[in-house]
């Protein structure tokens, strides 16, 4: 499977999807996880350590969206993250949807399987 890691675009986040633990889990059994570059900045993980950890580096948001089988990300998608998922693409995140209905809609109208947690 190819598994991406965007960098978050909300306002204020800082968090990263994946760490660089968690590329090197998935590419020792044999997954690809392409990371955005400086997806991990905000959270102190330098684009070096994902490198280090088996990640494909790759320069842009669109490339991890239209490359990856599952978008692995810390909040919901932003609007313009929404338009570049695809039909049963996977996407794991946490998920809010009742107070926003747009976002359920484009999510909907997406086709992606979304994989909801919730953090306690």
């Amino acid at each position: 499977m190819i598994v991406g890691v965007p960098k978050e675009i909300k306002n204020n986040e800082y968090r990263v999807g994946m760490t660089p633990g968690g590329v090197r889990e998935f590419v020792h059994h044999g997954h690809t996880v392409l990371v955005e570059r400086s997806a991990g900045e905000g959270s102190s993980f330098p684009d070096e350590a994902y490198a280090a950890a088996g990640a494909e580096l790759v320069d842009t948001a669109e490339e991890v969206f239209a490359r990856a089988e599952m978008i692995v990300k810390v909040k919901e998608p932003q609007a313009v993250e929404i338009e570049m998922l695809r039909p049963g693409q996977i996407l794991f995140t946490y998920l809010h949807l009742a107070p926003d209905l747009p976002q359920t809609q484009g999510l909907i109208k997406s086709g992606a399987v979304c994989i909801a947690y919730e953090t306690v």
